[in-house]
């Protein structure tokens, strides 16, 4: 018996990894860390609440691609961090 030869046909890979989305996300976590709810009463008492911390986890638990979860924890942090002594996000008066 003779065995025929099958050719191979090999994929072909791009010569750079497309780090582009992976960006756009750190990128997007980044920003959606920072935003803080501040509310204000009357007498001058800022309650601040970071509500963009409370989303970035919710949509960092239930991504599909959850390779790199602790990392984008430690982004939302950080975020959460500089949002709080920038004082980004909104602003509300009680």
């Amino acid at each position: 018996m003779v065995k025929s030869k099958q050719k191979v046909q090999r994929s072909k890979k791009s010569a750079f990894n497309n780090d582009g989305p992976y960006i756009l996300k750190l990128v997007l976590y980044t920003i959606l860390g920072m935003q803080w709810l501040w509310i204000q009463q009357p007498d001058g008492v800022h309650y601040p609440l970071p509500f963009g911390l409370v989303l970035g986890l919710i949509f960092a638990a239930h991504e599909h691609f959850q390779v790199d979860r602790k990392i984008e924890y430690a982004i939302l942090l950080a975020a959460m961090l500089a949002g709080y002594v920038t004082k980004i996000g909104v602003f509300v008066t009680i």
